[in-house]
């Protein structure tokens, strides 16, 4: 059931909450500690950390939607803020990614009828070349992969009658058709990266448990332990399993949109 709150509408609301305002939009999720349907550890350094539950967040920006922000959340499942948005035709509310200088009572649009304003969705074509965006997606009608990270953003560089160029956070440029749509603005949370964990505990907390080096064990655990002294090693990085861990390609599936 949804909660009646009292929504407010000036600029004085800037910090956000950690008590979720609508709670059908969360679901509760389990931690697997790294491991697969097995049982078997995939993922190492995993276990243990907070209860978290999962905000559904739609990433879908083609809808017909004109909206209000009531309120600007703590999401424990990513590196941003989001913000809750009520649909004043459908009555209903759903959970977007809260783009730096959102404000409790600022209205959102997406789709076709949506303006050239602070968080609303549209397509490429619409969007003047050098403005910043997040939420890209890369297939029209499909939902939004590129730029979601806190403090992330792409660029759009050049846009042509069908296909437009954008240059996101690692320097990539990517080639998209301008049906496609994207959010304006920039990912809130930019300043996260400038903060440590402090802490071990933290890590504990985050369900990161401890890396323990190689040169740190015996022979029998790992290729680079043994040896008398601390030693470096003696071989090029390699895994507990003896395959080479540096100079790979860290992607499992290229872009087919990213210029080479």
């Amino acid at each position: 059931m949804l909660q009646t709150t009292k929504i407010i509408t000036s600029n004085v609301c800037k910090k956000r909450i950690k008590l979720p305002l609508v709670k059908t939009l969360i679901k509760g999720s389990s931690n697997s500690s790294g491991r697969n349907n097995l049982g078997k550890i995939t993922s190492h350094h995993r276990g243990g950390g907070h209860k978290k539950s999962y905000r559904s967040v739609n990433f879908f920006g083609d809808s017909d939607t004109t909206g209000i922000i009531t309120s600007v959340e703590y999401d424990p499942n990513r590196s941003s803020s989001i913000m809750s948005i009520y649909d004043i035709h459908s009555s209903s509310y759903s959970y977007r990614l809260a783009p730096k200088g959102s404000r409790v009572g600022d209205i959102i649009k997406t789709g076709p009828y949506s303006e050239l304003k602070l968080g609303h969705s549209l397509q490429l074509k619409r969007i003047p070349v050098g403005s910043c965006l997040h939420c890209v997606a890369l297939r029209p009608h499909r939902k939004s992969l590129v730029s979601r990270a806190a403090g992330s953003y792409a660029k759009l560089l050049v846009r042509t009658r069908e296909i437009s160029k954008i240059v996101v956070s690692s320097s990539k440029k990517l080639e998209l058709p301008v049906t496609n749509y994207a959010t304006l603005g920039v990912v809130s949370e930019e300043s996260r990266s400038l903060s440590g964990l402090v802490k071990a505990g933290r890590s504990r907390w985050m369900n990161i448990r401890p890396t323990v080096r190689g040169v740190a064990m015996n022979p029998i655990d790992h290729p680079h332990g043994g040896g008398e002294g601390k030693t470096s090693g003696g071989r090029t990085s390699v895994t507990p399993w003896g395959k080479p861990t540096k100079g790979g390609r860290t992607s499992r599936s290229p872009r087919s949109a990213q210029i080479k």
